[in-house]
């Protein structure tokens, strides 16, 4: 882990990969959840379209919410960020994120996907790469 003098950013690439990471985590477990459904569904598009629509929804938001909070507050990191040797840390005293701040931020992070992810290309145009669930936690992600 690095000493707060020695902060860096993280970079782009690994926080991508972060998320990609951790989504491919969350989608196999909603898959796992509700196997016996799609595969039921999995015959017919209408019964496809509404198990997609209707009951996936909530679960899997809930899912990427409790998810991203969790992770973010216990350990400063979900499984992605393990992997890419990157934290969340709080803005104001670079020390261990909050309960509250790692709940505001997985809210807006969900928001930023609902909005065609706008809100993770905040993160190219200002110093910090803060991203808008970044702004809404009051976090920073940096190198672990």
């Amino acid at each position: 882990m690095s000493n707060d003098n020695d902060l860096q950013l993280a970079s782009h690439s690994k926080r991508a990969l972060a998320f990609v990471i951790d989504d491919l985590i969350v989608t196999f477990i909603i898959i796992v959840i509700f196997w016996d459904a799609l595969t039921n569904a999995s015959t017919d598009t209408n019964s496809m379209m509404y198990l997609m629509k209707v009951e996936l929804v909530m679960p899997l938001l809930l899912l990427k919410f409790a998810y991203q909070a969790v992770f973010v507050w216990y350990y400063g990191q979900t499984v992605g960020k393990m992997i890419m040797k990157i934290r969340v840390i709080d803005s104001e005293n670079w020390g261990r994120v909050s309960i509250v701040s790692a709940l505001f931020r997985s809210v807006g992070r969900i928001v930023s996907e609902m909005f065609f992810y706008i809100g993770f290309a905040i993160g190219f145009f200002n110093e910090g790469r803060k991203t808008f669930h970044d702004f809404a936690g009051k976090t920073l992600v940096v190198n672990a």
